[in-house]
């Protein structure tokens, strides 16, 4: 295949596109790969699709040898199968909603197991038909408020979306296993950096659930992992809570003016000096925070949270949302707490929260909503608010003094508290660390919740309508293409790997001597007929430093100059540099050329 630049339709630019945060969105603009439509929206160039495609054909190869079968469905849903479900309600404001002109109601699929599933119902009805894995890889849609880092966290993106359908739980243990190796070859081909951590399963629903992330500092994703092996998403991670404390001999709790306290330092600093303990000095860590957040429900329904925690911790709005979901946190405003009288700013306190305030006659809290941290269990002493402008009752017990446990016996607790490295993993494993990622695939052990939904059942070997067990297998094709692009660039421009690269080659004619472009034009040539993918830079009215710019710009991994070498009957061959000069550049006989750049082609794509 050989691209000339003189017709292909590219347009590099100079400067950095003003709404660009990352490099990846930064260079895939610069180089002519994608242009910005509207935001999250992003039209794909030929030399964007050539790399997209690339990736597309190491998915389908990897899901096609698993023995998986592709399928397409319509990005245009009608709303049923959404309701049946109930995730035409739980998306919220998430997807995008339409109607026809006669008044039907439509989505565009943000996720298509819905389909999926009524399409195997239409089909199949023998557990003889199972197992089964279909998928398709689908232009995607979702709402989202805050688009940002181009091909990362975009409104329309290119996802691969697998399903698995078995009789039983052992199937799906099978199914999800399949899937998770192919995950793993198809990462090792792309070149990809991965860590596979544990997850939440969110909206989605199911048993368990792994994401595929590539380290990254840009990564909207912040991961866990121990020296032990332990890795985790930070929305996964649960707190190990404590022991309970006997508390028959604890002291009874006491209210005490606290002038001007309305932060945790400024309390702490006061009760150093003014309520001093005998033992150690107060810290952070033994104040009770109480912290008013607000839950916006799918319906638009408003509802107060408070979340108890130790006041050394803050709160952590995303572990806070996986544990509430599909209600999104924000916090409370003035308005919120202006509602509710009881919630005395910087001075909160369990009493006025949750069933310590008492129950109504049906049994329903009259306080607002309260869930506490792990570490909050039965004994444990505590500094809080009074519920009175600067006033903090003092050894509050928990257990005794405020209630550790639902009516039912249940504990209120929440995984809502920052992560931190040091922490203790969750397994004992040792102390976590931190890192960031984005996240490239994610599997999701989904059971039979949509299955159940919707009616897919087959017959059993005994003749008895079974309900399927799926689960669910995605990778965010479009992302990926940004993460590689995350991976490999420098300063300069994009340094693709030969796997996925626009082209493998890319010969340069410098200079207006009729001898150089005519030998360029013929290496070009003779490359693309021996299967080597060629980008061709045959422009004769610009510059050799602006096509080395270009160069250096588009990534393609090899590249070769024709230029004054040709007097000494030679062509450079280089890599494309990543930051470190010239380094492995060659000078190679135009005569050997050929065999050469072969020989340097295949040994990048074996690698």
């Amino acid at each position: 295949m050989l691209l000339r630049m003189s017709s292909l339709f590219v347009r590099t630019l100079r400067e950095d596109p003003v709404d660009a945060e990352v490099a990846s969105h930064r260079l895939l603009v610069r180089a002519g790969y994608i242009r910005r439509a509207a935001p999250g929206i992003y039209t794909w160039l030929p030399l964007g699709l050539r790399v997209l495609r690339k990736v597309e054909a190491v998915v389908r190869e990897e899901l096609d040898a698993a023995g998986a079968q592709e399928v397409h469905f319509p990005a245009l849903l009608p709303k049923e199968p959404y309701e049946a479900t109930g995730r035409w309600t739980e998306y919220g404001p998430n997807i995008f909603r339409l109607q026809d002109r006669k008044g039907g109601d439509y989505l565009l699929a943000p996720t298509h197991e819905e389909l999926f599933t009524l399409t195997v119902k239409d089909l199949y009805s023998s557990y003889k038909d199972l197992p089964l894995t279909l998928y398709q890889i689908q232009t995607k849609y979702r709402d989202e408020a805050r688009p940002r880092a181009g091909l990362i966290r975009g409104r329309e993106f290119i996802m691969k979306d697998a399903y698995s359908f078995d009789v039983d739980d052992a199937g799906l243990e099978g199914s999800y296993q399949v899937q998770r190796a192919t995950y793993q070859r198809i990462f090792d081909r792309l070149g990809l950096d991965y860590v596979i951590v544990a997850a939440t399963s969110g909206a989605m629903g199911g048993s368990r659930s792994e994401e595929f992330l590539t380290p990254t500092p840009i990564g909207e994703d912040t991961y866990v992992r121990s020296a032990g092996g332990y890795a985790a998403n930070v929305e996964a991670v649960t707190t190990p809570a404590p022991p309970a404390i006997p508390f028959h001999d604890a002291p009874a709790a006491h209210v005490e003016s606290t002038p001007d306290t309305p932060t945790i330092e400024t309390l702490v600093a006061f009760a150093n000096e003014k309520l001093p303990r005998s033992d150690r000095p107060w810290t952070a860590a033994d104040t009770l925070k109480n912290v008013v957040l607000a839950l916006v429900h799918p319906t638009g329904e408003r509802e107060l949270l408070v979340v108890g925690l130790p006041g050394d911790r803050e709160v952590d709005p995303k572990r806070l949302e996986a544990s509430v979901a599909p209600a999104e946190v924000e916090t409370a405003t003035e308005a919120d707490l202006a509602a509710r009288p009881e919630l005395v700013k910087g001075y909160i306190g369990p009493a006025v929260l949750g069933e310590n305030a008492g129950v109504d006659a049906d049994g329903v809290a009259r306080g607002v909503r309260y869930l506490l941290d792990p570490r909050i269990v039965a004994g444990t002493r505590w500094i809080t608010g009074a519920n009175e402008p600067g006033r903090h009752v003092v050894d509050l017990v928990a257990g005794r003094d405020f209630l550790a446990a639902g009516q039912d016996g249940a504990q209120n607790t929440v995984e809502a508290a920052e992560v931190r490295a040091g922490d203790e993993a969750p397994d004992g494993s040792g102390p976590l660390e931190l890192a960031r990622g984005i996240e490239i695939g994610h599997i999701f052990a989904l059971g039979r919740k949509y299955a159940q939904a919707l009616g897919l059942t087959v017959l059993d070997q005994n003749g008895k309508a079974v309900v399927v067990t799926m689960g669910s297998y995605g990778i965010g094709v479009s992302r990926v293409m940004a993460a590689l692009a995350e991976a490999h660039h420098d300063d300069a421009g994009l340094a693709w790997p030969a796997q996925v690269a626009p082209a493998h080659v890319h010969v340069v004619a410098t200079g207006k001597d009729p001898a150089v472009l005519e030998a360029a034009e013929s290496l070009a040539t003779t490359l693309s007929g021996r299967g080597i993918e060629v980008l061709y830079d045959d422009r004769v009215k610009v510059s050799p430093g602006v096509k080395f710019a270009d160069a250096e710009l588009l990534g393609v991994p090899l590249v070769v100059v024709v230029g004054r070498g040709l007097a000494e009957g030679v062509v450079e061959v280089r890599p494309r540099r990543t930051g470190d000069g010239d380094v492995g550049a060659e000078q190679v006989p135009v005569a050997d050329a050929p065999d050469r750049i072969l020989e340097l082609v295949d040994a990048l794509l074996v690698h």
